[in-house]
């Protein structure tokens, strides 16, 4: 063999163990992207033989223990639940159902990841509910924004909320999500334009625009104001319930974009009704704001050591100036 052929063998040879060496990394790239996009997807719920379940794909680093932590399952049940052996671990890109129960699992209240249905041909809201563990339909109504009871083929419906302390802040993220998508939902009906008129009418209703309608286009219109747009919630709160509790708490801040244009602020806190709106104030320069509870703070690692956190652009506004800890006054 000349020389030639034997460079052209050897870069042959180099090749091919190169290639060899590289189609695994390829492939082990490929199922971590996989992975990636279905934990980042939606939950939907699942019905097998023993119940509820979502499905999950491990990921890089994934095994029992952290998966169990994420979605509040035990190791152990969600080993068993799978008729999976705990010694031999999981593998990269392995489909795991996820167990539905009264731990991780909650169909009373706001709270949460949502848990979506994917609705059939024949469904309506009452096979929806006895689908989903007798679900109640008032709440099947309210957390998906229907007024009747007919639904539609392919139609994703919220049917629950998943609950652990890791997803807390993806919970938080949600609510305030649909607050602002039924704020635009709201702002959208007002600012609706009214349908052209003859104008033979025209003057009858230059005359009438001097009573009513303007009024109703002051109440409607976004209240931009300091103190916030729940205000006059508060007001009608404390009709219905005279307030009884006054406190010096420690607050924090979390991020969101929410309160910025439309003074829409919220608050996390323990204990209390999720939707309360609560007075805040500020002791150093005696500024106040009102704020919408989203839901609870507990579980949160950025909670600790805080009684409440708010929205940052509600401690803006109270202009207060620090980023980890300070002291507020809360009237309720």
């Amino acid at each position: 063999m000349n020389q030639p052929e034997e460079n052209n063998f050897t870069s042959l040879y180099i090749n091919l163990t190169i290639m060899k060496s590289i189609v695994p990394i390829i492939c082990i790239m490929i199922l971590a992207i996989t992975g990636l996009r279905a934990q980042t997807g939606e939950l939907l719920v699942k019905k097998g033989e023993k119940g509820l379940y979502i499905d999950h794909k491990v990921t890089a680093k994934e095994n029992f223990y952290s998966i169990g932590r994420l979605f509040n399952v035990h190791p152990k049940y969600l080993a068993s639940y799978n008729a999976f052996d705990m010694s031999k671990g999981l593998s990269l890109g392995q489909s795991i159902k996820i167990p539905l129960t009264d731990t991780n699992f909650i169909q009373n209240a706001d709270r949460g990841a949502p848990v979506y249905y994917v609705a059939g041909e024949k469904d309506k809201l009452s096979s929806v509910s006895n689908a989903n563990k007798k679900v109640s339909i008032e709440n099947l109504r309210q957390w998906n924004h229907l007024s009747g009871d007919n639904v539609s083929k392919g139609q994703k419906l919220i049917v629950g909320f998943l609950v652990s302390k890791e997803m807390q802040n993806t919970a938080v993220n949600n609510i305030i999500r649909r607050e602002i998508d039924n704020n635009k939902q709201e702002s959208e009906s007002v600012n609706k334009p009214e349908p052209e008129k003859k104008e033979v009418k025209q003057e009858k209703q230059e005359e009438k625009k001097t009573d009513p309608v303007i009024g109703i286009r002051e109440e409607v219109k976004p209240r931009v104001k300091e103190q916030g747009y729940f205000k006059s919630s508060f007001d009608q709160q404390i009709k219905q319930q005279p307030l009884s509790k006054e406190q010096t708490v420690t607050s924090g801040i979390f991020k969101t974009t929410s309160g910025w244009t439309d003074a829409k602020y919220y608050l996390l806190m323990d204990g209390v009704e999720p939707g309360t709106i609560i007075k805040i104030i500020n002791p150093i320069n005696s500024k106040m704001i009102y704020a919408k509870v989203l839901g609870e703070m507990n579980g949160l690692k950025q909670g600790q050591g805080l009684n409440i956190r708010i929205s940052n652009a509600a401690a803006s506004t109270l202009g207060i100036e620090e980023t980890d800890k300070f002291i507020v006054r809360l009237n309720y």
